[in-house]
């Protein structure tokens, strides 16, 4: 059975962005960007709300990426193969091959996805994650603690009790700390 992986670059105070909307300061450097692009290499289906997806559907034909470096056209490569699906009751239609678009995430919908999809599956936004982990669905926690505080802005959490067990930890060079947790049962 697949699992639903909720991954998520945050501040150290718990924001994914800040008070202004901003993200910048959560940019990966080169070894983050290559760890993250191995974690995502057995992605089958990413899960997204639709400010996520927007963000994230700039790799379906990024600009000139000739100029970059081999990860992040790596990346680009594995987002583009993996499947999509854009929960939304407003967007009409999608930018990216392999997408459908889904007016609400249906727990029972996840349960089979997880149950007939060969590889895992990730969500993405953390308003969309709020209603999977509400609903029981999240399997792991990819969280990437950036240093820095941001003071306010949009939660990577939601507030709620989870009960987590820590299954694998990583500090990198640039002081980003990747934690990952397992839902407990």
């Amino acid at each position: 059975m697949s699992k639903l992986i909720y991954s998520a670059i945050s501040s150290l105070d718990g924001f994914i962005e800040d008070g202004e909307g901003r993200f910048d300061w959560a940019a990966p450097d080169a070894e983050v960007h290559a760890f993250v692009n191995d974690l995502e290499r057995p992605i089958a289906t990413h899960l997204y709300g639709r400010r996520m997806y927007e963000t994230m559907a700039y790799w379906e034909s990024p600009p000139s990426t000739a100029d970059q470096s081999p990860t992040v056209r790596d990346y680009g490569e594995i987002w583009r193969a993996a499947g999509k699906v854009v929960y939304s009751k407003t967007l009409e239609t999608v930018s990216s091959t392999r997408t459908r678009i889904e007016r609400e995430l249906d727990p029972a919908a996840i349960r089979q996805l997880k149950q007939t999809t060969s590889g895992d599956l990730s969500i993405g936004g953390p308003e969309l994650a709020a209603h999977a982990i509400e609903a029981g669905l999240v399997d792991e926690y990819h969280l990437f603690l950036v240093p820095v505080v941001v003071g306010s802005g949009k939660r990577a959490l939601p507030e709620a009790r989870l009960n987590l067990e820590l299954l694998d930890q990583r500090r990198f060079g640039n002081g980003t700390v990747y934690l990952r947790y397992g839902a407990s049962t």
